[in-house]
């Protein structure tokens, strides 16, 4: 019996396409496969395999070592998993034992920056057959069954800001003298000097880095719809078509690894950090587009043919269906308790600030850029959605996308009426977002229905790692330095 057998998910139709991506393997000249596997981070790790090797750990997996799953944003391993009881609440994971990955053969892409070498998502199994839940993609996976169960889907398209700089000299990072756990990055310098937003001229000055990016997303098969030079110096955004949830969260970490990458090797360096260490910077978003879809029609649920009787433009039925309305709703109701997987770095709270762009209190506004949800579309608009303009760049797709889920469900299931929407969206009176990711993490644990959906054990698991973050920050005695090392070489 095969590994894949023991997990009870080599099905027939598992095997007929190994057998098909084998005979691909060895007919392209692929001659190493990642198998990659997304952290707690939404960074992608995992083992580089000869093509033999991959094509035999398509049945029989590949092992990694448990405390990769434990590892906050340094790698240092929150539990002490050498200890009696260390990590008792984890079983599975003591004295660092081995998980197993086993890769979706439907995954298998070539890497555009690197010649003959493929790749392969893989998910994280207990050596037994069991799945580990505390896995990202699966608990974004729990959350799509439970949407389902309630007759939807969820549409979503990405809006990702972030920055690109020119690697002037990468002696600071490579310097055995200078090496630190985590170390420094290169030294850099703009492709932009930005405040000129959607410029041409700005365009042109960033065309080169601009065009690895393109060229990097269409070799993977991304649906990119349009670069852009955004507000702040050296910071660009990238747009995608909207697609079914798990799909874009797939696309999302291996974007974000992709051009990381390639650019690197050009001599860029690419960051999703929300505010990079440098003064006069512009924080970085990543807006998230979502509808719901009637499983039943295909259409989106979101949309209101007309507006509801006696409704304005303030009410929410004016332009979202009932159950886009109650979605709605959810969404401001744990709205706090959400925030963290949205936003789960320290340097991503800097970005809530009034009249940035940026989201600062727990309301909505229809196509207002200031709320922290933005209601686009109209009555009888097949694109009508709504924008969750609270994430930052760096976050796990999985984690942002499933918070989304748990907390529309609960608006759905308790038929939420959102207040009116605001068009004063930085007025004192309303409630804020949380400011630090340690109020964040607190609002994640008294959040019930957030708890009940990602399980209290996943959410006791995650906020165990972030506050290993918060930690170490705590004892820095340079803030800067902190994050220059901890976001910017990394993230």
């Amino acid at each position: 019996m095969s590994f894949a057998d023991l997990c009870g998910i080599h099905t027939p139709e598992r095997q007929a396409a190994c057998l098909r991506l084998a005979k691909l393997i060895e007919a392209s000249g692929v001659e190493l496969v990642r198998m990659g596997w997304c952290d707690t981070h939404g960074m992608l790790r995992g083992k580089t395999l000869t093509a033999a090797a991959a094509i035999r750990a398509l049945r029989d997996g590949v092992g990694m070592v448990g405390t990769l799953m434990l590892k906050d944003t340094a790698d240092r391993t929150a539990w002490k998993v050498f200890e009696p009881d260390g990590v008792s609440e984890l079983p599975g994971f003591a004295g660092a034992a081995n998980l197993m990955l086993l890769p979706d053969p439907a995954s298998f892409t070539t890497l555009p920056w690197l010649p003959r070498t493929g790749w392969l998502r893989c998910q994280p199994w207990f050596g037994d057959g069991r799945p580990v839940t505390l896995d990202t993609r699966r608990v974004l996976q729990s959350a799509l069954a439970r949407l389902k169960k309630a007759g939807y889907g969820l549409k979503t398209g990405l809006e990702v800001e972030f920055h690109i700089y020119r690697i002037t000299s990468t002696r600071p990072q490579l310097n055995p003298e200078l090496a630190a756990w985590p170390g420094l990055p290169p030294e850099v310098e703009m492709i932009h000097p930005g405040y000129n937003l959607q410029a041409e001229a700005m365009m042109d000055m960033a065309d080169e880095p601009l065009r690895i990016v393109q060229h990097t997303a269409q070799a993977l098969g991304l649906p990119l719809q349009s670069l852009e030079i955004e507000l702040g110096p050296s910071q660009v955004e990238a747009v995608f078509d909207a697609t079914d949830a798990l799909t874009a969260a797939d696309q999302m970490v291996l974007f974000r690894n992709g051009v990381r990458q390639a650019l690197r090797r050009a001599g860029y360096h690419a960051t999703f950090m929300c505010r990079p260490p440098f003064p006069n910077i512009m924080s970085s978003g990543w807006h998230l587009h979502q509808s719901l879809v009637d499983l039943q029609s295909g259409r989106n649920a979101c949309v209101r043919e007309t507006a509801a009787p006696g409704s304005g433009p303030a009410d929410a039925t004016h332009t979202l269906s009932d159950a886009g309305a109650h979605w709605l709703g959810g969404l401001l109701a744990h709205a706090r308790g959400m925030t963290t997987l949205c936003t789960p770095t320290i340097n991503g709270f800097a970005r809530f600030r009034p009249n940035a762009l940026a989201p600062q209190s727990v309301l909505w506004g229809r196509d207002n850029r200031g709320a922290m949800l933005r209601v686009v579309g109209a009555a009888g608009d097949s694109a009508t959605r709504i924008e969750n303009r609270v994430g930052e760049p760096a976050a796990n797709p999985y984690l942002y996308m499933a918070a989304q889920i748990h907390a529309g469900l609960d608006g759905l299931a308790r038929s939420l009426q959102p207040p009116p929407g605001s068009e004063t969206p930085y007025a004192e009176h309303a409630e804020k977002i949380p400011t630090t990711l340690a109020d964040g993490l607190a609002a994640l644990q008294a959040d019930t229905a957030l708890g009940e959906g990602l399980g209290n054990d996943f959410v006791r698991y995650f906020c165990r790692i972030k506050q290993s973050e918060i930690d170490r920050c705590a004892q820095a005695e340079d803030r800067t330095d902190f994050e220059r090392r901890e976001y910017f070489a990394r993230t």
